[in-house]
């Protein structure tokens, strides 16, 4: 064979081979490109709708967090404010129980008082009695004489 039969047999081959390619070979790859073409512009979809969900992720985040803080705040201000409420009721009963026990001991002290008064007016009655009946030389009767103690008593 010639070199132009080789040529024109190389020719036929080559468009069949272009043939055979564009009819069975080329649109299972372009289907398999499109759809790889699709799947990737999908994830760039959902990468960017996942990324501003992520954004109002953060937001809401972080009024939440806001919000919390100022509900710890308020929370803290209040148990701050019934602490400093409890420690002054404690102050005024303290200082209340504080005047009654106070009270009490002035009036233990005041009826000690009286009665180390009285104790005292009735030693004194007797050791009158006794110097009056030493003074007199004789015997002083006391049942007799009781209303004058009683009065000497109360003048003590």
């Amino acid at each position: 064979m010639s070199i132009n039969a080789t040529l024109f047999v190389q020719m036929i081959v080559f468009a069949i081979l272009v043939w055979f390619t564009m009819k069975f070979v080329w649109p299972p790859m372009a289907n398999a490109l499109d759809e790889r073409t699709q799947k990737i512009a999908h994830g760039l979809a959902a990468a960017e709708h996942a990324k501003i969900e992520l954004a109002h992720a953060h937001k809401e985040v972080e009024l939440k967090l806001a919000a919390t803080r100022s509900e710890s705040t308020a929370l803290i201000a209040d148990a701050e404010r019934r602490a400093q409420h409890l420690i002054d009721e404690a102050k005024t009963r303290a200082a209340e129980e504080a005047a009654k026990i106070v009270a009490a001991a002035r009036a233990d002290a005041e009826q000690e008082s009286i009665k180390a008064r009285e104790a005292l007016r009735t030693q004194v009655a007797v050791l009158a009695v006794k110097g009056a009946e030493q003074i007199l030389r004789k015997e002083v009767n006391a049942s007799v004489h009781a209303d004058l103690l009683a009065r000497l008593q109360t003048e003590l």
